[in-house]
């Protein structure tokens, strides 16, 4: 379109935000996975749960002290902001959107907020086997205890559910508007457009 601002390509994601991006993806797959479908003890469930909560508090941090296009006020919108950027969603051209674009800043922060939650009812359950309680359980009341088990249930269709969502948007950026958001989280570079 006439009157655009060149395309260019700029280094974006730091190693370590990228590393964190993979790391989380991998354990909290893994956590979801043993939660599921592995033994009847949850340990490794538990140690996949843990590198998760070290992981959120890195994001945390690394959201205000970390380089500007991973802090949080790098890429949080107001609702003008996000409903312009809805109105072009379909278009069949990439976006170019320098960091997370909006509705990707809504997903960041939906994903982080979900999966605090989850390991914080993991950490307080008590599923009344003697063998699963969560290391934080002693310290809530049991009617507490009893309840957590079922947010952490619901807590893990949730994250199955933003997860797939993830990935399916991922595939509508590839497919549908020529955008690859892998490549960038690989390799840390992405082709943007000034605004």
């Amino acid at each position: 379109m006439q009157g655009r601002a060149p395309v260019r390509e700029i280094k974006l994601w730091d190693p370590l935000l990228r590393g964190f991006h993979w790391m989380l993806a991998l354990f909290v797959t893994a956590a979801w996975l043993l939660g599921q479908f592995g033994p009847a003890k949850m340990t490794l469930h538990f140690w996949c749960g843990y590198v998760v909560i070290g992981l959120l508090i890195f994001r945390l941090c690394w959201g205000f002290i970390g380089p500007a296009p991973a802090r949080f006020s790098h890429f949080l919108c107001g609702p003008v902001t996000i409903a312009s950027y809805l109105r072009g969603i379909f278009m069949r051209e990439p976006s170019y959107w320098p960091g997370h674009n909006p509705l990707g800043a809504l997903s960041v922060i939906a994903m982080l907020a979900v999966l605090a939650a989850q390991v914080s009812s993991g950490l307080i359950s008590d599923p009344d086997d003697y063998i699963n309680v969560g290391p934080l359980a002693s310290y809530v009341s049991s009617a507490t205890r009893s309840k957590a088990v079922g947010w952490h249930e619901f807590g893990a269709n949730l994250v199955l559910i933003l997860v797939l969502l993830h990935v399916a948007v991922i595939l509508f950026y590839r497919f549908w508007k020529g955008e690859d958001l892998v490549g960038p989280m690989i390799n840390g570079r992405k082709q943007v457009r000034d605004r």
